[in-house]
């Protein structure tokens, strides 16, 4: 009995340490795509890009993303999320160092395509990593991990403010990082789910590497896509909103990304609990209201109270769709985990290389501050496509 109670107690220990590496490894992972978002105005400037110049450098990181999506879901499934995901948080935040040292087009093109490529791999990596853990839970954990994800981006927006006030450059910026995140991966490698999850269908029969997605996975590739549509822009183009259309002072221009990361942040750590309470449609429609709410007020009365109220808005809109997402089609009865989440990342990646670069070229006929209209009509999407998934029970 008194051994029994004991591995009851070593299980428990090794759960908690699984818990707390994966919420490490997604803070990682935020932070490197944070800082790099951070320094994009910066990084404009100092290659005098206008908005269709810049769109079209966005687009170079979801194609790199999207170009190793199957790759990465087989290296995963081949080698483990582990080893994967240790590798990846290295080269991801080494390639973050060289976006700092790039001084022409080319070579933007060139660090911006690796940055999509390792980081398409550590989020598929990270994932899979989550959904195993979620399992060993039984319980909906999913919403704190992607709000650990948020809480790194707003960490990086303000540690990316403060860089510029200190006037570093985004070089000195991102080796500050870079060593950070080394220190984290050294801590917590010892720390990672062994073994990925093996769910088998309900007649027992072995899954294919590569099988062709139902409807039920589709349906959540596409609630993913229009969600990283709506994030994507907030990512990419908050700051040159509030910089070339609120025009602030210098120190404000980065305030609409960071309410958005914070509002996003803040709702993806309680996800859990609405999903709990509400159900997943309630969650996934109020969510789609949010962003078309917050945009109609950015855009309506582009002021800086009122803009700043609407990234917040936009900002919780969009914290439920991702991890609630990735927790359903890590339950899929026809895939498996990693081949499920590199499927739905692949239909969802195409909102993040339709989705900046459009609101670039948009912008450029327009205006930014009605290019930004575009968002709203994804969020219409995402409360459109939420009945579909009554059918499946979730």
């Amino acid at each position: 009995m008194a051994s029994g109670l004991l591995q009851q107690l070593k299980e428990k220990d090794a759960k908690a340490w699984y818990r707390v590496s994966v919420c490490a490894f997604y803070f990682v992972q935020g932070l490197i795509f944070a800082s790099w978002a951070s320094r994009i105005p910066d990084l404009k400037q100092s290659l005098s890009m206008n908005d269709a110049q810049l769109g079209s450098v966005l687009l170079i990181i979801p194609i790199g993303e999207f170009v190793t999506m199957a790759l990465s879901g087989y290296l995963v499934s081949k080698y483990g999320s582990r080893r994967m995901l240790l590798l990846s948080a290295q080269v991801y935040s080494l390639i973050l160092v060289s976006i700092g040292l790039v001084a022409t087009y080319a070579q933007l093109y060139v660090a911006l395509f690796l940055f999509g490529m390792v980081g398409n791999l550590s989020n598929i990596s990270i994932n899979t990593q989550a959904v195993g853990v979620e399992r060993l839970f039984q319980r909906s954990i999913m919403g704190v991990f992607h709000g650990l994800w948020s809480c790194a981006g707003f960490v990086g927006a303000l540690t990316g403010a403060l860089m510029v006030a200190l006037n570093l450059s985004p070089l000195v910026h991102f080796l500050i990082v870079y060593t950070w995140i080394l220190c984290i991966v050294v801590a917590m490698q010892r720390s990672i789910l062994p073994r990925d999850a093996r769910q088998k269908r309900i007649d027992e029969a072995p899954r294919k590497i590569f099988t062709r997605p139902d409807a039920y996975v589709l349906i959540i590739g596409l609630l993913a896509f229009a969600n990283m549509v709506c994030e994507g822009t907030v990512f990419d183009w908050s700051g040159i909103y509030f910089k070339d259309v609120i025009a602030p002072p210098e120190n404000l221009v980065r305030l609409g990304y960071i309410a958005a990361m914070s509002s996003m942040t803040v709702g993806r750590f309680t996800v859990d609990r609405f999903i709990m309470r509400f159900g997943v449609i309630r969650v996934l429609r109020t969510g789609g209201s949010l962003i078309v709410a917050g945009l109609l007020l950015t855009v309506v009365s582009p002021h800086l109270i009122t803009s700043t109220l609407g990234f917040l808005l936009i900002g919780a809109g969009i914290s439920p769709a991702i991890p609630i997402c990735f927790s359903l089609v890590g339950r899929s009865k026809a895939m498996l985990p990693s081949i499920a989440l590199a499927t739905v990342s692949s239909i969802s990646f195409f909102g993040l290389l339709m989705g900046p670069p459009l609101i670039g070229f948009v912008s450029e006929a327009i205006g930014l501050r009605w290019a930004l209209c575009i968002i709203g009509l994804f969020g219409l999407l995402v409360v459109s496509l939420t009945p579909f998934l009554k059918k499946y029970n979730v």
